[in-house]
């Protein structure tokens, strides 16, 4: 557009804008003139002529707006110039000027209509604009008016109120910034008031309203200080925190928790829970033994509390031991209730928050679970570890101090305390307690050792200075009365009799009852031992063993008066081991003889037994104690009291079946590396023991054998000492005991010291009456690889205490009644009489009478001890079996007998039997068809004679043999002799 303007003024024409610029408003609107459009017209047209003379313009003047042409054609001139070519080239130019000239006029004249339509728009315009311009000047001065009339007090009244309105805000912000400034007070007292979960709010709004205002400067300040309130809350939180580690509180807990809900750290106050517990145990234990230790030292100088509490466990008195571990069992019992506590608070709360969700299907934040689930995975992982924590520092307790010198009680609520705590600890995390178990295990082993080793020589103490007396006890006795069996009614066991469990079923529901149940508000499991050993008593020994003076002549009446007796033991009396009757009735006397003997029938009936045996059973009891606490030692203990009865029947035996013994029995076994010495050998006494009739069973034996093998230790006295087993082996020996010199076994007044013997061989067999009683007690404790030794000891040796009964008693009854005398009245009685007696002899008087002396004696005794029915049995019997076998000793010294002799044998015979059976109840007579054989062989054949020397081996030698003399000349001739004489000799050959 340029290129064109500047050719137009070169032509002196001007654009359209330009000549409408010259016009006046007015001349503007008439039609321009086209003189220089027609000049142009009128020169000669060839449009293409004219193209090819505009194409043939240079490139450059149509190449920029600003392209100045007269310079460019001035530099384009040569150096030397030429007029004639510049002539000719300026005729170019206008040429060129020329054709482009008409080509835009061209263009012009074609766009004329369109020019005038939009010069008449512009001339509208610029009509309307000035009409607007009008309206404007009239609209300012107006505005003017009304300005200085109504608008400045108007819009003044608006900036004020506006102003009155931040003003007013700002106010409020000064208030708000006010009242946050005061807010430190408020947290004070909130804090004091332990309202944490108020004062972490208050102090979170506080920060909310002070982001708010952080435009302003005194904020920023306030800001930093609402931060340390917030720290310092947060740290008297962890201190409160701390507090429920030793007494929990439901409304201190959940403030707490609520409170670090608000802060968003629930993991992280588990966490600090869980640490804080395990400075809770290790301070709690510290504190109290130390507490301890400081006084049982008094003013001593020593800086316990710089000690590590396994040094100052060390420092603790046998006196203080139980206080302070009972005491430290009650402090950690108080931690572990506050753990078990807070997961129970835990659970609720869990089970509050879950219930409403199911309820009304509403999600709650992932959030929310992920800490749950934290909290209650570590709660269940901090139950070990704490139970961990709470053993180990018990068990540091419990190895610091030596026990072995303890008293048995004392040990024994050691044991009882730790019991306890291993029951808390199962029923705190399930734990087994190994830490613990380990522990008291081996204080127990060498407490033990050393204790039963005492209680072993004490034992032999007691057994060599027991005079052997009736201990006066109630008819109603049991071992379960004693202070040492009370916990067999608090255990669930087989042993427990029915009325200890009938007591214990009173309150079943809280043996159910958890202890953390039971103790769950108050009290403390550690304290239940004490209490209870203050409650116990024992009421078992009686007056004189009885239990009035009233009932101990009531008693001896019973013995003179027969009214009581029912008719039919009037009318025939009914023997109690065979069940026969007998042919003749039985009369008044020998009903009363019977009373006598059956002294089992007496109201007074209480069980025989010693101080000594007191002693054991009470020292059975505390074993078994022991071994219900610790099961890992039961074998142990187990085999220790096993040692026990084993003593106690050795002593029995060695006192009262053996030393005073009036022949060598070859049944017997020898000890203390000697041989029996020979005594006199009494003819009937060699004859009873020859006959084969052992007073000793093998098992009997056996057990002898063995106890005097595994616990006896030889006295060295003798030059043949023998010293069994290593000197170790030794230790756990005891020396044999020895009779007191107060107990007289010689006194043919006492019978030899009966009463004595009975007191002992009945208290040996009450004694194991009792152990039988317990068996499926200490079964139940005893490992299963171990219950076989049991099961032995008990079919070895217990069950053995009543064969002692034989030996003991056959002294007695050796001695009781002078058989040697009747040995010499008989072979002064001449047997080959010629016609039949109907009188018998004397001999048979003498004997009689001292069986009646001997049940005077028996009765006398009786009046003093007790004698069981089975006691009277087996002195009867022995007594019996002496007599028999010294008749028929008596019989085989005859030199010469007829039929008539032996039929005043049988006479004589009779004659003892029907006396005797007036004597005692005992049936049948014992040996009785021995010695009715022994004179019915007389009678028999030869072959007869021979069949029966084969039969009955029962007979000795020299019986036989003078059987066989005496029926020489009768119906056995010489020859026949000499053979029957030969069967002897080979009977006896194999003895040899």
């Amino acid at each position: 557009m340029q290129k064109i303007k500047s050719l137009m003024a070169r032509q002196g024409l001007k654009s359209p804008q330009e000549s409408m610029t010259d016009l006046s408003p007015v001349e503007n609107l008439r039609t321009p003139v086209t003189e220089e459009m027609r000049e142009l017209r009128q020169q000669p047209i060839d449009p293409q002529a004219e193209q090819e003379i505009i194409d043939s313009i240079e490139e450059v003047y149509f190449s920029n707006d600003s392209f100045d042409m007269v310079r460019h054609e001035l530099e384009k001139l040569p150096p030397e110039l030429n007029l004639q070519e510049l002539e000719e080239y300026r005729d170019k130019l206008k040429r060129q000027q020329g054709a482009v000239s008409k080509r835009v006029a061209d263009l012009i004249l074609e766009k004329q209509p369109s020019y005038v339509k939009e010069l008449e728009r512009v001339t509208a315009l610029q009509t309307n604009l000035q009409l607007a311009a009008v309206i404007c000047t009239n609209a300012r001065r107006q505005l003017r008016v009304a300005k200085e009339e109504f608008t400045e007090a108007s819009l003044g009244l608006l900036a004020n109120q506006r102003r009155r309105q931040l003003l007013t805000g700002l106010l409020k912000s000064l208030r708000t910034i006010k009242t946050l400034q005061r807010t430190d007070v408020r947290l004070s007292e909130m804090l004091e008031e332990e309202d944490y979960p108020g004062a972490i709010q208050l102090c979170l709004e506080c920060q909310k309203a002070a982001s708010t205002f952080k435009h302003y400067s005194c904020i920023s300040e306030l800001n930093s200080k609402l931060q340390d309130t917030l720290e310092q809350i947060e740290e008297q939180l962890d201190v409160a925190l701390s507090r429920t580690c030793k007494h929990f509180d439901v409304l201190h807990y959940t403030k707490v928790q609520k409170a670090y809900t608000l802060l968003g750290k629930t993991q992280t106050a588990m966490d600090q829970l869980h640490m804080h517990f395990t400075q809770a145990i290790h301070n709690t234990v510290f504190q109290v033994v130390l507490g301890y230790v400081e006084l049982c030292a008094g003013n001593a100088d020593t800086k316990f509390q710089k000690m590590q509490y396994k040094d100052l466990c060390t420092h603790i008195t046998l006196d203080s031991y139980i206080p302070c571990l009972t005491d430290l069992c009650k402090a950690l019992w108080e931690v572990m209730l506050s753990y078990h506590r807070t997961m129970q608070w835990h659970e609720e709360h869990d089970k509050q928050k879950t219930a409403p969700s199911q309820d009304d299907a509403v999600a709650e934040p992932d959030e929310l679970t992920v800490d749950r689930s934290y909290v209650k995975k570590k709660l269940e992982h901090g139950l070990t570890r704490i139970w961990q924590d709470v053993q180990l520092k018990v068990k540091v307790y419990i190895l610091g101090t030596d026990m072995s010198n303890f008293k048995y009680d004392d040990f024994i609520v050691v044991l009882d305390v730790i019991s306890r705590l291993m029951q808390v600890g199962e029923e705190f995390c399930g734990s087994k307690s190994e830490v613990l178990q380990e522990s008291i295990k081996r204080q127990s082993v060498n407490y033990f050792k050393n204790y039963h080793r005492a209680r072993l020589e004490e034992l032999r103490m007691f057994l060599e200075n027991e005079t052997w007396e009736l201990c006066p006890v109630k008819s109603n006795f049991n071992i379960a009365q004693l202070h040492e069996f009370k916990f067999m009614g608090q255990c669930r066991s087989p042993s427990v009799s029915p009325s200890r469990q009938a007591a214990s079923s009173v309150a079943p529901v809280l043996e159910e009852l958890s202890l953390f149940q039971q103790y769950h508000q108050d009290g403390n499991p550690f304290e239940m031992h004490i209490e209870q050993k203050e409650e116990e008593t024992e009421d078992v020994l009686a007056s004189n063993g009885y239990e009035s003076d009233e009932l101990e002549k009531s008693v001896y009446q019973d013995y003179d008066s027969d009214s009581d007796v029912a008719d039919e033991l009037k009318q025939d009396y009914v023997d109690e081991q065979t069940g026969d009757a007998p042919l003749k009735s039985v009369s008044r006397e020998t009903i009363r003889s019977k009373k006598k003997s059956d002294y089992n029938l007496s109201k007074a009936s209480a069980p025989i037994l010693t101080n000594t045996t007191l002693n054991v059973i009470r020292l059975v009891g505390k074993y078994m104690q022991m071994m219900n606490i610790l099961k890992p030692i039961a074998f142990d203990v187990i085999h220790c009291v096993s040692q026990l009865f084993d003593y106690y029947l050795y002593a029995v035996y060695t006192f009262f079946g053996r030393n005073d013994m009036p022949v060598p029995s070859p049944s017997l076994p020898t000890y203390s590396g000697r041989e029996a010495v020979p005594a006199r050998v009494v003819g009937p006494a060699c004859l009873y023991e020859s006959s084969g009739l052992g007073l000793i069973s093998s098992r009997l034996r056996t057990t002898l054998n063995r106890i005097q093998e595994s616990l006896i230790d030889m006295d060295p006295i003798g030059e043949n000492v023998v010293v069994h087993g290593h000197p170790e082996d030794r230790k756990e020996k005891v020396p044999s005991p020895h009779l007191s010199q107060m107990v007289v076994l010689t006194d043919s007044g006492t019978l030899y010291g009966l009463a004595q013997r009975v007191v002992a061989t009945e208290s040996l067999v009450f004694l194991a009456e009792q152990f039988e009683f317990l068996q499926s007690h200490l079964d139940t404790m005893m490992p299963a690889a171990k219950k076989p030794f049991l099961q032995q000891f008990y079919s070895q040796t217990v069950s053995t205490a009543s064969e002692l009964r034989k030996p003991i008693y056959w002294i007695v009854a050796a001695k009781a009644i002078d058989y040697e005398q009747m040995l010499l009245m008989m072979a002064g009685v001449k047997w080959d009489i010629k016609e039949i007696m109907s009188q018998h002899n004397v001999y048979v008087d003498v004997l009689l009478k001292e069986f009646e002396q001997f049940n005077k004696r028996l009765s006398d005794v009786s009046r003093h001890v007790r004698i069981p029915l089975p006691v009277s049995n087996v002195l009867w019997e022995h007594c019996i079996r002496l007599a028999n076998r010294t008749l028929v000793e008596g019989y085989a010294n005859v030199k010469k007998c007829s039929n008539e002799g032996r039929a005043l044998m049988q006479l004589d015979f009779q004659q003892f039997l029907m006396k005797l059976e007036k004597l005692t109840d005992l049936r049948p007579i014992p040996d009785k068809e021995f010695v009715e054989t022994y004179i019915k062989a007389y009678y028999l054949t030869e072959n007869d004679m021979e069949q029966f020397i084969k039969n009955h081996r029962e007979y000795s030698m020299k019986q036989l043999a003078n059987l066989v003399n005496v029926c020489l000349g009768s119906h056995i001739n010489k020859k026949a002799r000499q053979k029957l004489l030969a069967a002897i000799d080979d009977i006896d050959r194999p003895k040899r």
